[in-house]
C-alpha cells in the first residue's frame, strides 16, 4: 500500500510560500503568452472566414489554455492555499492581486471566442462541417448556441469586472465567517471541548444522544447568528443575477446554468418532476429510519444520523487501503490514479481552524495536477467521501489523457456521475465482509445517501426556483421568508417523520451550493445515470471500457450524445424512473428483511 502519512497537500510542489518571487515571475510569463495571442489575431478577420486558418488560431488557443490560462500556475497555487486558511490576509491580498490581473487578461482575449460565436450562419455550417475542425466541432457548436446571449466586447468586460465584486466577495464572506467559528460542544470522550465548524457539523451524525444535539444546538446558534448577513449576501448576489440575466435577454433564472451545462431545460425539467412525483419514497425512509431508532420522528440534524449502536471508525489508512482495492479491482488505471494522489501529497485530509469546510476535487488548466480536499473524521461517511472525490479525479485524469484543453471539462449536469459510481462500489465491498447487522447499517446509509443526492437536491431545486421567482417579484427577501420556503420544501420531501426544528430554518446560510444557482439538480441527474453505469458493469465486467468512454468524454460532445452512445436516452421520464424504482425496490427489501 502506497504511503498515506502524508495527509497535507504539498504546495511546495508550486512556490515556497505567497512570498516567493517565482510566483510573479510565473505570472508574467502567462500574461506575456496571453498577450503574444492577442496581439496575433486580435486584428484578423481570416480566422473568421477560412477553416484552415480557422485550425491554425484554434491550436495556438488550445495550446494557451492547457499551458497558462489566465492566472496558470501562480492563481491555482494561491487559490489552494487559501481554503486551508481562509483567514490568511496575505495570501488572500496576493490571490486578490493575481485575480484583478487574471481578469484584464480574459477581457483582452475574450475577443476571440466573442467574435468567432457571431460569425455567419453560413460560416457556423462551413466550419461545423470542416473535417480540419472536428476535434473542435462541439466547442464551436456550443458558442454558436450561446452567441444569442453574449454582449459586445466592451459589456463582456464589464460583466467579468464586476463579477468578483457583485458576487464572489460576498459569497467568500460568509464563508470565511463560518470557517472561523468555534464552539463549546459535547465530545463523544463524554468531554466539552472547542470544536471548529467542520467538526461540529461532524458531530451531528453522532450516534450519541447528547453529542448530536450539542452539536446541532451551537450549529443553529452559528447559523442564526450569521442569517442576517446571508439574507443581505442572497439578495446582493440574487439581485446581480437579475440584472445579468435581463442583459442577457435569458427568459428563466435557470436557463444559464442549464445551457453552461450543456442540457437541455426539458431534460433537466423531465428529471426533476420525475423525481417530485416520488416523494414518497423518501418520506416512507424516514419513517422506516426514525422506527428503527426507536423514535416517533427524526429531529432535523439526525437525518443522517448512522443506524447502529457500535458506528466502526475508519483511520484514514484503512479507508485508502480499501478504496484502493476496489479501484485496482475495477480497472487497474483508476487504482493508479488514487494511488498517486496518495503518493504526491495531494489529498488535504483533516479538518483545522480556518479551513473550508466540506470536501471537493479541485482541477484548474490541463497540465496541472488534481487536487482533493476533505475534513475526515474517521466515520463512514467520510469514507464514501474519499471515494466520492477521488471519482472526480479519476474524470479529471481520464478527460487529460483524451482531450484536448477546450474539451477539457465535465459537464455539471453530468458531474456527479463518476464521483457516485465509483462511491457505490466501494459501499458494495464494504458490505463483502459485513456481519447481518453491519450490512444493515451500511444498506442504510446507502438508502440515506441515495435520499439526500436524489430527493433533497431535487427539493432544494425547487426551493431555489422558487427563491428566485418571489425575488424578482418581491425585490427583496428577508431571512424569516427565505427560511419559510426552505423548510416548506425540505418537509415536501422529508415528510411527517422528520420534525422541522426551530433552527432548522437556518440551514440555507451555511449551504454553498446555492451560491452556485440551480447547480444542485446535477447531484440527482449524477447519480441517476450512475446506477445504470453501475447496472451495465454488474452485468458484464467489460462494459468498464463503456464507463471510461464516457468519463473521458469530457465536453466533447453533449451528456444526451455522450450517453447515447452506449445506448442511455436520459430525454425519457422511463429512465429517470427506473433509478428511482431501484431506491424504492431496497427499501423495500430493507423492510421485508
Amino acid at each position: 500500500m502506497s504511503n498515506t502519512s502524508m495527509n497535507k497537500w504539498n504546495l511546495k510542489e508550486y512556490y515556497q510560500s505567497v512570498k516567493d518571487k517565482q510566483i510573479d515571475e510565473d505570472f508574467e510569463i502567462v500574461k506575456q503568452q496571453n498577450e503574444k495571442f492577442i496581439k496575433k489575431w486580435k486584428n484578423r478577420k481570416d480566422y473568421l472566414e477560412n477553416p484552415e486558418i480557422l485550425k491554425l488560431a484554434l491550436d495556438e488557443y488550445e495550446k494557451l489554455e492547457s499551458d497558462y490560462g489566465v492566472s496558470g500556475k501562480p492563481g491555482y497555487y494561491l487559490g489552494l492555499k487559501s481554503y486551508l486558511d481562509q483567514d490568511d490576509l496575505e495570501t488572500k491580498a496576493k490571490l486578490n492581486s493575481i485575480h484583478r490581473q487574471a481578469i484584464k487578461l480574459l477581457n483582452e482575449i475574450e475577443f476571440f471566442e466573442l467574435r468567432l460565436s457571431k460569425v455567419s450562419s453560413t460560416n457556423q455550417k462551413i466550419f461545423l462541417e470542416s473535417n480540419k475542425l472536428k476535434d473542435y466541432k462541439h466547442f464551436l457548436e456550443n458558442l454558436f448556441k450561446n452567441a444569442k446571449y453574449l454582449l459586445s466586447e466592451p459589456e463582456e468586460k464589464i460583466m467579468n469586472i464586476k463579477s468578483k465584486t457583485s458576487h464572489s466577495n460576498w459569497v467568500s464572506m460568509v464563508s470565511r465567517f463560518l470557517s472561523k467559528e468555534e464552539r463549546k460542544v459535547l465530545d463523544e470522550d463524554g468531554k466539552v471541548k472547542i470544536k471548529n465548524f467542520g467538526q461540529i457539523i461532524g458531530l451531528m451524525n453522532s450516534q450519541q444522544q447528547k453529542v448530536r444535539d450539542s452539536a446541532a444546538q451551537a450549529f443553529h446558534k452559528i447559523n442564526t447568528d450569521y442569517a442576517e448577513v446571508a439574507e443581505n449576501e442572497l439578495n446582493s448576489i440574487f439581485e446581480n443575477k437579475q440584472n445579468n440575466d435581463e442583459i442577457r435577454g435569458y427568459d428563466y433564472p435557470e436557463q444559464s446554468r442549464h445551457l453552461a451545462d450543456d442540457i437541455e431545460t426539458e431534460i433537466v425539467n423531465t428529471m426533476v418532476s420525475t423525481v417530485t412525483d416520488n416523494f414518497q419514497i423518501p418520506q416512507n425512509y424516514y419513517k422506516a429510519k426514525a422506527k428503527l431508532m426507536g423514535k416517533r420522528k427524526l429531529k432535523y440534524h439526525e437525518r443522517n444520523v448512522p443506524y447502529g449502536k457500535n458506528e466502526k471508525k475508519y483511520s484514514f489508512k484503512e479507508a485508502a487501503e480499501l478504496i484502493s482495492d476496489v479501484f485496482h479491482g475495477l480497472d487497474p488505471e483508476f487504482g493508479e490514479i488514487f494511488e498517486k494522489l496518495l503518493n504526491d501529497s495531494r489529498i488535504d485530509v483533516f479538518p483545522v481552524k480556518n479551513k473550508v469546510s466540506g470536501a471537493f476535487c479541485i482541477h484548474d488548466i490541463k497540465t496541472l495536477p488534481t487536487h482533493i480536499l476533505l475534513n475526515y473524521n474517521k466515520k463512514l461517511d467520510d469514507v464514501k467521501t474519499l471515494a466520492h472525490e477521488t471519482g472526480h479525479a479519476i474524470n479529471n485524469e481520464l478527460m487529460k489523457k483524451a482531450q484536448n484543453s477546450l474539451n477539457f471539462s465535465s459537464p455539471l449536469s453530468t458531474a456527479e456521475v463518476a464521483s457516485t459510481f465509483f462511491e457505490d462500489f466501494v459501499l458494495e465491498k464494504l458490505l463483502e465482509s459485513a456481519t447481518k447487522e453491519q450490512k444493515l447499517v451500511i444498506s442504510l446509509d446507502k438508502l440515506n445517501d441515495d435520499v439526500s443526492s436524489i430527493f433533497r437536491q431535487v427539493a432544494a431545486y425547487n426551493f431555489e426556483k422558487e427563491l428566485h421567482k418571489s425575488f424578482r417579484n418581491e425585490g427583496y427577501l428577508g431571512k424569516s421568508f427565505i427560511g419559510n420556503i426552505f423548510q416548506k420544501h425540505m418537509s415536501s420531501y422529508m415528510g411527517k417523520y422528520v420534525s422541522q426544528d426551530k433552527g432548522s430554518e437556518n440551514w440555507w446560510v451555511y449551504w454553498s451550493h446555492f451560491r452556485r444557482f440551480f447547480y444542485v439538480y446535477s447531484y440527482a441527474s449524477g447519480l441517476l445515470i450512475s446506477k445504470a453505469l453501475q447496472s451495465m458493469v454488474r452485468d458484464d465486467s467489460d462494459a468498464i471500457d463503456l464507463v471510461k468512454s464516457v468519463l473521458a468524454a469530457g465536453s466533447s460532445a453533449s451528456p444526451k450524445d455522450t450517453f447515447s452512445s452506449i445506448g442511455i436516452d436520459i430525454s425519457h421520464k422511463n429512465f429517470w424512473k427506473a433509478g428511482i424504482d431501484e431506491v424504492e425496490r431496497r427499501l423495500n427489501d430493507l423492510a421485508v428483511a
